[in-house]
């Protein structure tokens, strides 16, 4: 038998689910309420803090605002300024040591000599710009240029002292100064120290001008030193990495002539 509903008749689950719904939503508003209270009574406190301490914090304020003003005008007019005036005294010694380069004997020295020293009129020499702006760029490569310029001139120890003041990332002076210093030890004759700066050379960067060339003159250091074993490992560091460079070429016969010294 066929059954059906009358008109305006609502089952007593859909009340229930309207119910559920309403209470539901009645506490939604409740928590909210909550949270809202929460967030005020949180800003009341902050704000009273925020009265409590205003002066300290105006103070700081002025205090990080009076630090980046003043390292912005130390750039602006002490710092850079101070580099260009360096760049420019740099140019003049400069002159002579690219004119040394390519001379010899006592003239090539007296060339370095005035590069290092300066000339006439007040003019600056490496070592004059060096002392004078020895915390910019100029002042820092200064100090690289007087100890080649002694190197070239085998004052070995000037040119440790100023090129041991020298630093720099860049590819290929970075290493060359530390190889030069080693140069310079090896000079002395103290080979233990001219090693270990001729691996710090070869490891400061992996290019394939200033690494094989270092290692090699560090393998043939160990030879002198008779650390064999050590030498082995440095030639074999160049046939692996830089076979391919004029150094790398020939490492066959070293890396035997160190195996079978052993």
């Amino acid at each position: 038998m066929a059954t059906y509903k009358k008109r305006g008749y609502k089952p007593k689950k859909e009340k229930v689910v309207e119910d559920t719904i309403e209470d539901t939503f009645d506490e939604s508003q409740s928590d909210v309420a909550k949270a809202f209270e929460g967030l005020d009574e949180a800003a009341n406190k902050s704000e009273q803090w925020i009265e409590k301490n205003s002066k300290p914090l105006f103070l700081g304020l002025i205090a990080v605002a009076a630090i980046i003003l003043g390292y912005l005008a130390y750039n602006k007019f002490i710092s850079e300024p101070t580099e260009l005036e360096a760049s420019n005294e740099l140019a003049y010694p400069r002159s002579f040591f690219d004119k040394a380069e390519k001379a010899a004997g006592t003239e090539a020295d007296s060339l370095y000599n005035l590069g290092l020293k300066g000339g006439v009129d007040g003019k600056y020499g490496f070592l004059d710009v060096a002392n004078t702006f020895g915390s910019t760029k100029a002042g820092n490569i200064a100090n690289y240029y007087a100890g080649i310029s002694y190197l070239k001139m085998k004052k070995y120890e000037k040119a440790i002292e100023h090129l041991d003041q020298f630093s720099s990332d860049d590819e290929v002076l970075g290493p060359t100064a530390l190889g030069a210093i080693g140069d310079a030890f090896a000079d002395l004759n103290q080979q233990e120290q001219a090693l270990e700066y001729y691996e710090k050379a070869a490891s400061k960067k992996a290019n394939e001008f200033t690494a094989p060339m270092f290692l090699f003159k560090a393998g043939q250091t160990a030879m002198q030193l008779k650390q064999y074993s050590k030498a082995e490992t440095l030639f074999s560091t160049i046939k692996e990495k830089y076979a391919t460079t004029q150094v790398g070429r020939d490492i066959e016969k070293y890396i035997n002539s160190a195996k079978y010294a052993q």
